[in-house]
């Protein structure tokens, strides 16, 4: 385990060395199998404080996703906490808005009687894809947080962006470089969970928009690739020819870039960077298994 400490104060420093004890803010990261990603020990959500939160941020940046166990945290400390990492996203899709918070997007097959309803909240989450790629203003982190889990599926899996960049021939990376990408939310909505269409407003909302196949982490200067399901063709490319090149090219940045698959347990949170990974929900049985998760999405 890897050990990181914030303190609120030199004052607090020198208290918690006079005691032995670490000061409140004080926490360690452990690393999650994958090779990216660690789980915060020893700091709740709720006792992030200005102090630390400089220290957390520092960890998700170099770390990509970070991981909070048997966390308490009511729609209003999720959203509070989320603002810390920036503006937060509201969703064009406000059938999703199903608290009192629309900066929380729920993701649940309960139906009104509390059971399970057999139906599928968004089976375009269990596609590879990375959550707003398809904004002009695209975005720097999601946040989920575990209500209720089914007993058997659901987990959510993570692809490093770095790592499959990192792992392409420098040929490829010269092409690749000179590539733009359309992404559609409409295209991928009706491609994956066509029954439930955007309405006229929310396609007026969210029109199609061009990103570079290969971007640069603003804060890192890393490279990624910036692709994922929402991605609909590519700039100068016939349209048949489009979808057998992202189609292929989405299927091989997974396997040859990183991996990392999460099992949920109640009560986790987790904050990812969403400019250098892509991500997907596991499948679960909706007719008897219930799955609740909130969703927060901080804007880039």
């Amino acid at each position: 385990m890897t050990s990181t400490t914030a303190t609120g104060s030199a004052a607090t420093a020198r208290e918690a060395a006079s005691t032995g004890t670490a000061p409140p803010s004080a926490f360690a990261l452990r690393p999650l199998p994958g090779g990216f990603g660690a789980e915060v020990v020893g700091l709740a959500v709720r006792d992030v404080d200005d102090a630390s939160f400089s220290a957390i941020h520092e960890a998700f940046l170099a770390h990509q996703l970070l991981l909070f166990r048997d966390s308490e945290v009511p729609p209003a400390d999720q959203v509070a906490f989320a603002r810390r990492f920036g503006e937060v996203q509201l969703h064009v899709m406000n059938q999703y808005h199903a608290s009192a918070y629309p900066e929380l997007y729920t993701l649940s097959n309960l139906g009104p009687d509390g059971k399970p309803n057999g139906r599928h909240p968004d089976r375009g989450t269990m596609a590879w894809h990375t959550d707003g790629s398809w904004t002009k203003r695209t975005t720097k982190a999601t946040m989920l947080y575990a209500e209720v889990l089914p007993s058997k599926g659901g987990g959510t899996g993570f692809a490093d962006m770095y790592a499959a960049w990192d792992a392409l021939p420098p040929d490829e990376q010269r092409r690749f470089e000179r590539l733009s990408v359309v992404h559609n939310l409409d295209f991928s909505r009706n491609r994956r969970h066509g029954e439930e269409p955007m309405t006229d407003a929310q396609r007026h909302a969210a029109p199609p928009v061009e990103q570079p196949l290969v971007r640069t982490h603003p804060e890192t200067g890393r490279k990624a690739i910036y692709l994922g399901d929402h991605a609909e063709r590519i700039v100068g490319m016939g349209y048949d020819e489009s979808r057998a090149f992202i189609d292929a090219l989405n299927d091989r940045i997974v396997e040859i870039g990183r991996t990392y698959f999460h099992d949920w347990r109640p009560r986790d949170l987790m904050i990812w960077d969403n400019r250098c990974l892509m991500h997907r929900a596991g499948s679960y049985d909706t007719a008897t298994e219930p799955r609740v998760i909130r969703r927060c999405t901080v804007l880039g």
